[in-house]
């Protein structure tokens, strides 16, 4: 698997991190911990943008944010959801993904104009 590909598991996981401790931080250390994650998030996520398309590592990094973040909401802190929410989390993957694969494309196109 390529470095960048980790990276950007690596962010997701660290925005999941980070969501769940606004949610639970009540103390100065807490709240340190968090901005700890949020900094090396930060840090990490241009790292996954050396090699990879930018706009499909972003819109990774938020749609995987967004859907963890609604999932944490609804298994973890009593949070409801509805059909339409899932509807848009589907959207949401389905552009995902199709970002993912024009990206390629484009990248396979240019590789054999340069060959």
């Amino acid at each position: 698997m390529d470095k960048s590909w980790f990276y950007v598991a690596l962010t997701c996981l660290f925005e999941w991190i980070w969501v769940y401790g606004f949610n639970t931080a009540h103390n100065w250390w807490q709240w340190g911990l968090v901005i700890t994650v949020i900094f090396w998030d930060y840090h990490i996520l241009p790292k996954a943008c050396a090699t990879l398309p930018t706009g499909t590592v972003y819109a990774i990094f938020a749609g995987v944010g967004t859907i963890g973040t609604v999932i944490m909401d609804v298994f973890l802190f009593g949070g409801k959801i509805g059909l339409w929410e899932v509807f848009f989390m589907v959207f949401i993957v389905i552009g995902v993904i199709g970002l993912n694969l024009s990206d390629n494309k484009e990248a396979k196109a240019s590789m054999k104009g340069a060959a």
